[in-house]
């Protein structure tokens, strides 16, 4: 150990000690203040707020903080050492004495933003604080690792004095060798320039993010979350914030990131529960499981349908499709007063022509079926203004019976506002539909869709449609109106979804992720962003690229690289950070072979520390047949089978079908089943195969039997690759 390094770790040390002593000091005395109960108001929004200050104490005595970042503000004498840390602690001072100083600088403070975004250099930098750009020189990046309030590593990756002249990429690289759980972390510590721009992005616009395998989106946007809440605090609220997850189990995967950064109370949902209960339609339908469409894609490997813009998903959630529903829309607005004259008794007449100006012209800034209810009271107000001039009891009890009755048989006339039931007549094939509409709705996707809507079962690729004719009818309620969402994967959701969503988020506020080479339910989704980019105006979006992939090494990255240069034929490739692995594994074998052969692998694994573990097959079928013979064979082992139905990522060992592995990562993969038959030179099988190599942050395994033909999406002449059997 160098004299310079001993220095700096005993300098550190002293510092960590000093500053735990000073937040235990806060916590205790904060601990002692008793808990205020009671109703006065301004008491209790003092107990909410030292309630805030205990629990960001209490996380801060965890590890107080990551980074040191040595700044010379220009105008100072010298500079000053600045600790960043998840939570923000002030250093409290005596009563009368100067304000309080930062003893932690919360990662998120604009000063903060130079420790993410120096790169190195002598010339000088500059932030932008709230009182304006502040500019000045940067002496010392330090990393630092404190687990359980013990100093375990140093990392100078920039030091002036030294001469050096770049950021170099070292701490970086050690924290991407740990091994993995079952949780998705935060990123604090080693967010890069590239996703700090991101996360600092301002909140009043739809933002795109295009990143590729293991770049950090998904963590980039919740980290964005936790920096808009803190930038924004007066104007957003938590719980007015949403996050749209692909399915429950990813959402529980990634539970842990919010909380470590000390946010709460943030909605997170899938589309699917959630546009149920926007609609009301939660205990009025049958959803069918995704699963049914994803193995009408990837379960039969001879008989997929055509990928066009005629398949179910693509047309349900195409723009047309929204123009085809509101010309339907305005039909029913036109029609929906029937053509005919009230009469609540023989002699009392309300003429068509005053209810239509009422429905079309009084009450014209109202949802139909909003007007709808608008016209029944005025009506209900006339019928009472006639009966106030009914003299005799007599006929006045006998005109008020009559007009409940009457009331009723009008009212079945109009037009019926209800989504779901004017969903059904969308597809109807024996309604009377208009040339036009027969040439709008093919006619296979037309008696399909209508036959599973007469059993009141509704598919995913329905709800976006649903969502608009409810909004369009009843209008969206305040309780639905969000500050910001967050829509993970959204290459897989379609523009119909996000012109919906649009009409949820104030002031186009989004942040929208996803990866097209990852666009495996290319059925349903998006083959290009500006499907989803034309729907704001120009100054209302931005679009940032990530294309460094942080999760696998460079021989994985490189490995899957080449499946999407020969499937999908794009320039969207990762580019690996400097973090070198085992060579990608292509084990060639008899199938009597494989369970010895997996059970060697696995051990392998273990004895390597990882603590995941995936084996991917290319359906649910053989995923549940592949777990049922490795619980046979492997039966001192805890071995999770996922196959769609599950809330939870367990972590472990854990068998599942590639397109239920989008989003998770584990520290070695087995892919099951590489051969031609399997995984052809199609796009969609290309992406499928890349998602499953990109699921691997150390070791890769791809398994095929060795009487079958590789699949010609993998490149078996590379250095980057090992051919052989066990």
């Amino acid at each position: 150990m160098s004299d310079t390094f001993q220095s700096a770790y005993q300098e550190e040390e002293l510092r960590l000690r000093d500053t735990m002593e000073e937040i235990d000091r806060q916590y205790r005395r904060l601990v002692q203040i008793p808990v205020y109960t009671g109703h006065d108001f301004t008491e209790q929004v003092m107990e909410d707020t030292r309630e805030l200050r205990r629990q960001r104490l209490k996380r801060a005595l965890k590890e107080p903080y990551f980074g040191r970042l040595d700044f010379e503000e220009i105008g100072q004498p010298a500079p000053s050492a600045l600790y960043v840390g998840k939570h923000g602690v002030d250093c409290e001072v005596e009563l009368g004495q100067a304000d309080a100083y930062p003893l932690v600088v919360d990662w998120r403070a604009p000063i903060a933003s130079l420790f993410y975004s120096f790169s190195g250099g002598v010339d000088s930098v500059t932030f932008e604080a709230p009182e304006g750009a502040v500019e000045g020189h940067v002496h010392l990046k330090r990393n630092l690792v404190i687990r359980g309030q013990v100093l375990q590593r140093v990392v100078d990756t920039y030091n002036r004095s030294e001469g050096e002249g770049h950021v170099t990429d070292e701490f970086l690289v050690y924290r991407l060798g740990e091994n993995k759980d079952n949780r998705l972390r935060d990123i604090v510590s080693t967010i890069q320039a590239e996703q700090d721009r991101i996360i600092r992005a301002p909140k009043n616009m739809a933002l795109f993010i295009q990143g590729v395998a293991g770049s950090g989106k998904t963590t980039v946007a919740l980290h964005r979350l936790a920096f808009l809440l803190y930038q924004y605090q007066e104007q957003i609220r938590a719980e007015k914030m949403m996050i749209f997850a692909p399915n429950r189990m990813f959402l529980d995967y990634i539970s842990d990131v919010l909380p470590e950064l000390g946010v709460g109370n943030i909605q997170q949902r899938t589309f699917p529960e959630w546009a149920l209960e926007v609609t009301g339609l939660e205990h009025t339908v049958q959803l069918a499981s995704p699963m049914e469409q994803i193995e009408l894609w990837y379960g039969s490997l001879n008989n997929r349908p055509m990928l066009d813009n005629q398949a179910s998903g693509r047309f349900k959630g195409s723009l047309a499709f929204k123009t085809y529903m509101d010309d339907q829309l305005t039909r029913m607005e036109r029609e929906a007063v029937p053509v005919m004259d009230f009469s609540p008794w023989d002699g009392a007449v309300l003429s068509y022509d005053t209810i239509s100006v009422w429905y079309h012209e009084e009450y014209r800034s109202y949802e139909l079926a909003k007007r709808k209810e608008r016209v029944v009271a005025r009506i209900q107000r006339w019928i009472e203004m006639e009966l106030k001039q009914e003299r005799s009891k007599e006929q006045h009890k006998a005109k008020k019976k009559l007009s409940t009755p009457r009331m009723k048989a009008y009212m079945k006339k109009w037009a019926a506002f209800d989504a779901l039931a004017l969903y059904k007549t969308l597809f109807d094939p024996k309604r009377n539909v208009t040339q036009e509409a027969q040439t709008v709705i093919p006619a296979k996707l037309c008696k399909e869709t209508s036959a599973y809507l007469k059993k009141n079962t509704v598919r995913n690729e329905d709800l976006a449609a649903l969502l608009y004719l409810h909004i369009r009818l009843h209008g969206i309620p305040g309780d639905y109106r969000y500050d910001h969402i967050v829509i993970d994967e959204a290459q897989d959701f379609s523009p119909l979804q996000i012109a919906v969503l649009d009409g949820f988020a104030r002031n186009h506020s989004f942040t929208i992720l996803g990866d097209l080479s990852q666009g495996i339910h290319a059925y349903a989704g998006i083959h290009d962003w500006s499907e989803m980019r034309d729907l704001f105006e120009l100054e209302a979006t931005d679009y940032f690229a990530l294309t460094r992939s942080y999760r696998s090494t460079m021989e994985i990255i490189h490995f899957a690289n080449v499946v999407l240069e020969r499937g999908v034929r794009t320039d969207m490739l990762a580019i690996p950070v400097f973090r070198s692995g085992q060579k990608v594994r292509i084990v060639s074998d008899p199938p009597e072979q494989q369970p010895d052969l997996l059970a060697q692998a696995l051990a392998q694994f273990g004895s390597s520390g990882y603590n995941t573990i995936a084996l991917l097959t290319r359906t649910a079928e053989e995923a549940r047949a592949l777990h049922a013979r490795l619980s046979l064979h492997c039966s001192d082992r805890d071995i999770h089978l996922i196959d769609g139905n599950e809330q939870q990522y367990e972590g472990g060992i854990s068998v599942l079908p590639i397109y239920l592995s989008k989003g998770l990562e584990f520290d070695a993969v087995l892919l099951m089943d590489a051969d031609a038959a399997h995984y052809p030179s199609d796009p969609l099988d290309a992406k499928l195969l890349y998602v499953g190599c990109t699921r691997a942050l150390h070791e890769l395994w791809v398994l095929h039997d060795s009487a079958q033909p590789l699949s010609p999406l993998i490149c078996t002449d590379d250095e980057e690759t090992v051919v052989h059997g066990l």
